[in-house]
């Protein structure tokens, strides 16, 4: 096969035989979904992923669009970062999510808020409830000293780094990568204030649908959580799926569901009335 790959020609065709060819991980274009839900249309559908252990995925996601993410065996942990797409320098501000909302545990009818005060996601749906807003992801110097590796391309890549990559993809840079928020992959703070992972497995097929109140730049990294107690490497794959969907309206109830987060949403709808 090498020497065969030396010839420009046959790396050509070999490159070419490739094509249609289907892997576990990987983004489906045009994206294709069996399992939307009720009513909505396949012509809805934005983004069919899955996203490898180890692997990073990205997306600009629509106002009213909505996302769902599926823990397909068990072991998944989705950091995510997120940006607003016009103005990227208005992100998640995981310390606001919490504080705005008087609780650090995330999950249906909460709020992923902004450092300007805005929703930029909301949780519609969630049976998973192991969530984490405190410990962030892990770095290369995590990893290292965990694994033995924490480089990039290396066996045991981080989330940082992942982080990186799929900011660069819309112009983003280090000092962008954010703290982040994690998904699947749980923290309790217990009353002596020690942080207890709530790391799994769990049972397979667990997820959350998250809906866009913003247009919004979605990073999502599938790594290990900084404080898996595990000696290997270990995450499974991730399952995201999006497809369009209506702007929330006034009478929705999780926007109105506090004064804090209707405060919120009404700081979202004057920047769109512009």
């Amino acid at each position: 096969m090498t020497e065969s790959l030396a010839n420009p020609l046959a790396a050509r065709d070999h490159a070419r035989s490739m094509a249609g060819t289907v892997v576990e991980a990987m983004p489906l274009l045009p994206p294709m979904a069996d399992d939307l839900p009720d009513g909505v249309p396949a012509g809805d559908l934005l983004w069919e992923e899955t996203v490898a252990a180890g692997g990073y995925a990205t997306r600009r996601l629509p106002r009213g669009a909505r996302l769902r993410l599926i823990d397909l065996k068990g072991d998944a942990c989705a950091s995510i970062l997120l940006f607003n797409a016009e103005m990227p320098t208005e992100r998640l501000n995981v310390a606001d999510t919490v504080k705005v909302q008087w609780n650090a545990y995330l999950g249906e009818g909460k709020l992923l808020l902004s450092d300007m005060g805005r929703v930029l996601m909301s949780f519609l749906e969630d049976d998973a409830g192991t969530h984490d807003s405190f410990c962030g992801t892990s770095n290369a110097a995590t990893n290292a000293a965990r694994y033995g590796d924490g480089a990039n391309s290396g066996p045991c890549p981080n989330g940082r780094d992942r982080f990186l990559l799929g900011a660069a993809k819309h112009g983003l840079q280090r000092r962008d990568v954010h703290p982040c928020v994690t998904l699947f992959k749980g923290a309790k703070i217990e009353a002596d204030g020690a942080i207890t992972p709530l790391i799994g497995p769990f049972a397979p097929g667990r997820s959350v649908v998250l809906r866009a109140e913003m247009d919004v730049i979605l990073v999502l990294a599938n790594c290990p959580h900084v404080l898996d107690p595990r000696e290997s490497w270990t995450v499974t794959p991730l399952r995201a799926t999006a497809w369009r969907g209506p702007v929330t309206p006034e009478d929705d109830a999780i926007r109105n569901a506090t004064p804090e987060g209707l405060r919120a949403f009404q700081n979202v709808e004057d920047y769109y009335r512009r």
